[in-house]
């Protein structure tokens, strides 16, 4: 790996369904290193109409994490330096948007094409897509929408969500989450590849919008902004924002798609290693370098998303660790009305689970859709197990360490489907994101898959932002191998090996 400059400085922002941050990066040939420059709450906003993001909230809380990162940047050097930041990225959610309108002429205005946000963005667990997929399915059959766009049937995609979409007709553009906070960042409007995938309306081969499909589904093609591929520059933080954000920094675009950018952060370890990117949902996939588009893979339900590098993320959906913390927060619920009672621990729970007795777990389908809403999961898992004429755990560690193993048996299950499908046996997985830090799902995937388990890093996802930052400025330079072996020479791995009776990891530090 070849490098222009020794050492740059980055800041990733990176947006998740429950939580947001920005991470300050330090980038070199041989250092690879993260803090956490700022941390804010996301979550669901239930207003009458259904369920929503704050996104301007989300920018306000970027903005000052960007401003955190850059004023670190400037003390560690020291005043009059020079040193800044080299770069933000964005990354977030997949398949949600705002829309915009021209704001037109104002006196205060200069830039007479800036846009203004139209309503507040829907979150993609509100109930609407329900009836935005049946009306997709009326005009175009799912099987041709697979030809088409590669996707596995989600029911909150983009392209469901706008047949649902009351404000449509009257926007003059769309901007997925991390595109629109570019455009308010910089004032430029793109559509990030990887991200754009995943909305169902890119052409999985082309990767450029399909106007034909856009057609047929009465959606104007002009609301969607050009197509863009990582590592391009999006633009200069506009001048008004220079004060707050102690300069002008570059937006460089990364894999947008959070999924995109854990993909790059993930140390593969052969090209034939699986990945799962491991949070509220687990991603269990392939990278490839072409699509599947197969009726078997259709019938699977896996999905071709774009990569970075033009790669095809050849994965499936699976539900993660969204079960355990929904499970805690009803807990938490339940225990606030009773007079003493402490919040429960998850690490607490995992701890007591580990020592539940095989016969008292009950494996269950974690992709019931009963599962996907907000609500009490516990009462949701009776009432399944109920259903299916399955013992219902009685004890809270049971329940935790009966998900546990759900979860690990539906990871499985992905990892055979994939390599059925793409006629690639895995040799390793790779788990990745905060589940990576939960060493009894770890060893439960290692011992119902038969497959090692190497769990880290945590950072995949910012790890992977800052990489592509760092190779657009010319820091570093190579393909995704010569990123991740920096990866792998910098970070901690913890090694699960099948059916390990001790149940422990091997550290493997950095060399």
């Amino acid at each position: 790996m070849s490098t222009t400059t020794s050492v740059t400085h980055h800041a990733a922002v990176d947006l998740g369904a429950s939580s947001g941050r920005v991470v300050l990066g330090r980038v070199g040939p041989d250092t690879l290193e993260l803090a956490e420059a700022a941390r804010f709450g996301n979550g669901v906003v239930p207003l009458p109409d259904g369920l929503h993001w704050n996104l301007v909230g989300l920018y306000e809380q970027a903005l000052a994490g960007i401003a955190a990162a850059q004023q670190t940047v400037v003390r560690e050097a020291g005043a009059g330096s020079g040193a800044g930041l080299a770069s933000v990225g964005i990354d977030s959610w997949a398949v949600d948007y705002g829309l915009l309108r021209s704001a037109g002429p104002g006196a205060d205005r200069n830039d007479r094409e800036a846009m203004s946000l139209l309503g507040t963005p829907f979150h993609y667990r509100d109930s609407r897509t329900a009836a935005g997929v049946e009306a997709t399915h009326r005009q175009v059959p799912f099987a041709e929408l697979y030809r088409r766009n590669g996707l596995q049937f989600l029911p909150f995609n983009t392209l469901y969500q706008l047949a649902a979409e009351p404000m449509l007709e009257a926007a003059e553009q769309l901007l997925l989450v991390p595109d629109l906070l570019g455009y308010w960042l910089t004032g430029q409007r793109r559509a990030e590849a990887t991200n754009a995938s995943t909305t169902g309306l890119l052409d999985v081969c082309t990767q450029q919008w399909d106007t034909e499909l856009m057609d047929q589904l009465g959606i104007s093609p002009s609301v969607f902004p050009e197509v863009a591929a990582p590592g391009n520059t999006l633009g200069v933080t506009r001048a008004e924002l220079a004060e707050t954000l102690g300069g002008q920094h570059p937006v460089t675009l990364v894999g947008s798609h959070d999924t995109a950018s854990a993909v790059v952060g993930t140390p593969l370890s052969s090209p034939d290693a699986a990945y799962i990117s491991c949070g509220t949902w687990g991603l269990v996939g392939l990278e490839l370098g072409a699509p599947v588009v197969t009726e078997a893979a259709r019938q699977a339900n896996f999905t071709n998303e774009g990569g970075v590098d033009d790669t095809t993320r050849f994965l499936t959906n699976v539900m993660g660790t969204w079960l355990l913390s929904e499970t805690l927060r009803t807990w938490a619920r339940q225990d606030a009305a009773t007079a003493g009672a402490s919040e429960p621990s998850l690490t607490a729970l995992l701890e007591a689970a580990a020592e539940v007795p095989t016969d008292a777990v009950v494996v269950f389908d974690v992709q019931d859709e009963r599962f996907v809403a907000p609500g009490d999961m516990p009462a949701r898992i009776a009432a399944l197990c109920t259903e299916q004429d399955l013992p219902v755990p009685t004890t809270r560690p049971e329940l935790v360490r009966s998900i546990v193993e759900s979860i690990a048996a539906g990871f499985a299950r992905a990892l055979d489907d994939a390599a059925r499908l793409s006629g690639r046996q895995p040799d390793a997985v790779h788990m990745v994101g905060g589940g990576s830090q939960n060493a009894l799902l770890c060893q439960a995937t290692a011992d119902r898959s038969g497959l090692p388990v190497m769990a880290g890093p945590v950072e995949a996802t910012a790890l992977g932002n800052l990489l592509i930052q760092a190779r657009t400025a010319g820091t570093l330079s190579g393909g995704l191998s010569d990123l991740r072996s920096l990866i792998r020479r910098s970070q901690r791995i913890a090694t699960y090996s099948p059916a390990d009776s001790a149940g422990r990891a091997r550290e493997e530090s950095a060399r």
